[in-house]
């Protein structure tokens, strides 16, 4: 059985730290690219932040580039997102998902974020104060 789990979400101040961690399991980690969304209520799903660990490539959306940083142990079947100077507006319920690497496009990227994940977690949400 496919599992993506997501753990560390939370309440913190603005321009506090919090690290996300996205436990995968049931299908063959380094055949996949790992991607980072968030949804706000109210608003559409965000695809943040990828990782392709067997291809050392990354990806970052605009809002985060430069705050947030994606890694991945591949040991433990698990991907990171650190979240530095956190802001009230990225207040949201934090997803993970696994898409494959191999396809006609490039899985980590804006493309890929929004039309090649196969399977998802439920998220964790994490609230910022101001």
């Amino acid at each position: 059985e496919v599992q993506l789990v997501e753990s560390g979400g939370g309440l913190v101040q603005a321009g506090g730290s919090l690290r996300l961690s996205c436990a995968a399991s049931g299908f063959t980690f380094d055949d996949y690219a790992i991607g980072w969304f968030r949804q706000a209520p109210g608003k559409e799903r965000e695809g943040i932040s990828c990782i392709s660990a067997s291809e050392s490539i990354t990806y970052y959306a605009p809002s985060v580039d430069g705050r947030f940083t994606i890694s991945s142990d591949n040991a433990k079947n698990t991907v990171y997102l650190q979240m530095n100077n956190l802001k009230p507006e990225d207040a949201a319920v934090y997803s993970c998902a696994a898409g494959l690497r191999v396809r006609g496009f490039q899985t980590c990227s804006a493309y890929g974020l929004a039309f090649g994940m196969d399977y998802w977690g439920k998220g964790t949400p994490v609230t910022v104060s101001s």
